[in-house]
């Protein structure tokens, strides 16, 4: 397996591959997605800086389209979701290379797919629990997005208190939309309520982590002890 820091601009990332033509993939796969974005953006300042959905121009891009729909089901900015939009694209175009296995980490927001077992690490700051666990993801050809947005851990906007709140969608852009809709929001005495919301969306699973408490909602993996290096988290 390879593994390769890549960063274009504020996208830093670490991409898993097994062979170079599909880490050049995922790379052109990110850098076109990202500068689809920015020309948006030229025609479209607002979608950049707003905290709630936004309603795009008809010949937008395949990411903002993405975004835009993450953001209207999650009730969040549509930058809420540009990590794992941006992956998505760089998997999506690993998969068109003929690649059987993938991973992106983009700031804590990875996008996959895989023909075998993978565990991903829990990092949580400095709550007891992080980096003690991982989840056992197994194989599956579908893309999958495990995102997680923090309060109290790197340079996002979180209006909440949470260490971590990671959410599981097949739909990767919305995976991410979500961990920031609930990170804003969750503590530990709402966390029954606010699962509700979910109960239309594309969301599977939500694991979440505040100090000592820990909550758990939907068909979430299997989590077995480990031991996280701090070293292979992605960090810009």
């Amino acid at each position: 397996m390879i593994r390769e820091h890549f960063a274009y601009r504020e996208t830093i990332t670490t991409i898993l591959a097994d062979d170079a033509l599909h880490i050049e993939a995922a790379k052109e796969g990110m850098i076109a997605a990202r500068c689809d974005l920015e020309e948006y953006l030229l025609s479209d300042s607002f979608f950049q800086i707003s905290y709630d959905p936004v309603q795009i121009l008809n010949d937008a891009p395949e990411i903002v389209k993405h975004m835009a729909d993450a953001a209207l089901e999650a009730n969040v900015g549509p930058m809420a979701s540009v990590a794992a939009s941006i992956g998505w694209a760089g998997i999506r175009s690993m998969q068109n290379t003929g690649a059987d296995f993938g991973l992106i980490d983009n700031g804590g927001d990875i996008v996959l797919f895989s023909d075998r077992v993978l565990h991903v690490g829990i990092y949580a700051g400095s709550a007891p629990s992080s980096g003690k666990y991982a989840f056992i993801i197994p194989p599956q050809k579908e893309i999958m997005g495990i995102c997680t947005s923090s309060a109290t851990v790197g340079p996002s906007v979180s209006f909440g208190i949470a260490d971590s709140v990671t959410c599981f969608s097949n739909n990767p852009a919305k995976a991410d939309a979500w961990a920031t809709a609930l990170c804003n929001i969750l503590t530990p005495e709402n966390f029954s309520e606010v699962m509700l919301l979910l109960k239309n969306s594309s969301v599977t699973a939500v694991y979440a982590v505040i100090g000592e408490w820990i909550g758990e909602w939907g068909d979430l993996p299997t989590i077995i002890p480990a031991n996280v290096s701090y070293d292979l988290i992605t960090k810009g």
